[in-house]
């Protein structure tokens, strides 16, 4: 079995080897079929911008509720708010793989894999 542990790229989750991949573990870029159909999309990627330029004008252990994100991104008269919780939880874990922030969960860091109900998202330390 591998050691190297792997990120998906669509929902920031990690990658459990499987046996099913030994042969090609090296090409393995998404947990799942629906993350591999899903992929990245530009809402997606305006979610990490937003993320990133809450955190910026935050102090450096200030916290951003992923609402925040949400709201910036949500204004856009095709988006509704609550169509992008679930992608603005995948954009925090997509910037905690890059190493860019934490997920805490009352005060701790938690694992972004499994990490359940509300949380904020902090600059990495």
């Amino acid at each position: 079995m591998p050691v190297d542990e792997k990120t998906c790229r669509s929902c920031g989750r990690r990658i459990t080897w499987r046996k099913k991949w030994a042969d090609d573990w090296d090409q393995v870029r998404f947990c799942s079929t629906a993350c591999r159909r899903r992929g990245v999309t530009p809402e997606d990627q305006a979610l990490e911008d937003a993320f990133r330029e809450l955190l910026a004008a935050r102090p450096r252990t200030g916290g951003v509720d992923p609402a925040d994100a949400v709201a910036r991104v949500g204004a856009r008269p095709d988006a509704a708010v609550s169509d992008l919780e679930e992608p603005a939880r995948r954009a925090a874990r997509r910037l905690v793989a890059a190493g860019e922030a934490e997920i805490v969960q009352g005060g701790r860091v938690v694992d972004p894999s499994s990490a359940k109900g509300p949380f904020t998202v902090r600059r990495s330390r």
